[in-house]
């Protein structure tokens, strides 16, 4: 009897061990699934931008913060949702609005949850960015001065893949402009493992699996390079040739993934920042938005047609 209370003792120490391994584990990545939380340096009016500062509902009962940016004097326009990259924040995106609004679009610039000023949470991730998206297009169709029919979303890395996933399962998307987006999470994740010098087989299997169960969704399901084949409207990939984040490649990979023309590559000299392309090469970008946001939106049976 003896033995048997020994094993059973042993059997319930191993047991407890290996939960405690699991418990560590999970702590772990949820503290890499949590952006470094950085406040916006740049606001607003040190562009001469005139921004309403607004609180968003979002998931979860968090609330989003955002800059609104209308165009003084004009109602119904076109309005375009600005989402920053992992650990960024909207104040990041700025250089994007001036030439925006004085082409005759509204702007959204979003902070997602865990960024910025917005609301906290255990962690974040691509499908949260999403979440946070779509939080932000709701609130926009339902002001004044947008017509909600023409929206538009520019993405910046994770934001990219996020803009993306939301295009996927919303008809009121007319463009998204993709900036600087990894074609899938799953080998940006193998790339962060060899990054830290950690084994792949044994450890690492076990990091990538328990992540997408944390974050609720599977890598294939949201990868971007997924995301391009199901979205309905106009694409505007826009990477930078020397990026040392998300190699070009993978852009190259995402327009040979999108379908029936939809999809095209704006390549730049730069690297993973954004701020080269929307200074720069605000021209090729306000041409693809003003030219997508003209269209008569494209119907669920002409989509099911193509």
């Amino acid at each position: 009897m003896l033995a048997v209370d020994t094993v059973l003792t042993g059997l319930a120490l191993g047991l407890a061990g290996l939960w405690g391994l699991r418990a560590a584990a999970h702590a772990l990545i949820l503290k890499g699934l949590r952006a470094p939380r950085v406040t916006a340096s740049t606001l607003p009016e040190a562009l001469g931008l005139v921004a309403q500062a607004v609180s968003i509902a979002g998931p979860n009962g968090k609330t989003l913060f955002a800059w609104f940016v209308p165009v003084s004097g004009a109602s119904k326009t076109p309005a375009v949702l600005v989402m920053h990259g992992w650990g960024a924040n909207a104040g990041m995106m700025l250089p994007s609005v001036a030439p925006l609004v004085d082409a005759g679009l509204a702007v959204l610039l979003l902070d997602a949850r865990c960024h910025g000023a917005s609301g906290d949470e255990a962690f974040t991730s691509l499908p949260r960015f999403a979440q946070d998206i779509d939080a932000g297009l709701d609130w926009l169709a339902r002001q004044a001065q947008v017509d909600a029919d023409r929206l538009a979303l520019i993405g910046h890395s994770v934001g990219a893949g996020a803009a993306l996933l939301s295009a996927t399962r919303r008809d009121d998307i007319r463009a998204v402009v993709s900036i600087s987006a990894f074609a899938h999470p799953y080998e940006v994740m193998r790339r962060l493992l060899a990054a830290n010098h950690i084994p792949y087989f044994g450890i690492g299997w076990y990091v990538l699996r328990h992540v997408q169960r944390v974050i609720g969704a599977r890598f294939d399901d949201i990868a971007p390079i997924r995301s391009v084949t199901r979205v309905r409207c106009p694409v505007l990939l826009v990477h930078g040739e020397d990026d040392d984040m998300v190699p070009f490649d993978d852009a190259l990979r995402l327009l040979a993934a999108g379908q029936n023309g939809r999809v095209q590559l704006l390549a730049l000299p730069g690297r993973h920042d954004p701020t080269e392309a929307l200074q720069t090469e605000s021209p090729q970008l306000l041409a693809f938005l003003i030219s997508s946001l003209g269209r008569r939106p494209q119907t669920p049976a002409e989509a099911a047609g193509d």
